[in-house]
């Protein structure tokens, strides 16, 4: 919490067999932000990228998404494009937190 009792939002971006940059990260912070305007709920954003060893232009992006009183919502994604394969993790994961959220208002 900081000093004025609001929790903040951690997004974390890790990479397996791949550097982050700080234009990935930054990148990677844009998308997730879209998730945090859907849920309120949303704690924690878990995003992580990788470039399977021996596996030339292939990128494989996990999104992870804790909110309060659910398991966490996790989207895949396989690109050859590393910015396209967030784009389509990040979509699933829009969709699942969205899905969450009409059934919670029914």
């Amino acid at each position: 919490m900081n000093l004025t009792g609001i929790q903040t939002m951690r997004i974390d971006v890790t990479g397996k067999h791949i550097e982050v940059t700080p234009a990935i990260q930054s990148y990677c912070e844009k998308k997730a932000e879209r998730l945090t305007k859907i849920f309120d709920g949303t704690q924690q954003i878990r995003m992580v990228l990788e470039s399977p060893q021996g596996k030339k232009n292939e990128f494989h992006v996990e999104v992870a998404v804790d909110v309060v009183k659910h398991k966490d919502f996790i989207a895949h994604a396989i690109d050859a494009d590393m910015y396209a394969a967030i784009d389509t993790a990040v979509d699933k994961a829009v969709r699942q937190l969205r899905d969450h959220k009409d059934k919670i208002r029914q």
